[in-house]
């Protein structure tokens, strides 16, 4: 083979799988800090005032809830980045 048609080859490899791959992976581990972030604030602010238990805990599973949309979203991103 030509150097010619081994770079036309190495040209049409894809890529952007293995890079979305690596961007989800990436992409995650916000996520998954907000989460742990968001869990410790209800304990510490439970162990300082006890009677705000249940609003804490209330705001925590939202706020738990849009952190864990933002990586689906991010999954979501994922696939159609390996689509293309």
């Amino acid at each position: 083979m030509s150097a010619i048609v081994l770079a036309q080859e190495a040209a049409n490899v894809n890529l952007n799988q293995g890079l979305a791959a690596i961007g989800y992976g990436l992409a995650a581990i916000g996520p998954g800090i907000g989460v742990g972030l968001i869990f410790s604030s209800v304990i510490n602010g439970t162990a300082r005032q006890p009677e705000a238990r249940g609003v804490l805990l209330s705001l925590a599973w939202t706020t738990f809830a849009i952190v864990e949309v933002l990586a689906l979203l991010g999954f979501v991103v994922y696939f159609l980045a390996t689509a293309g």
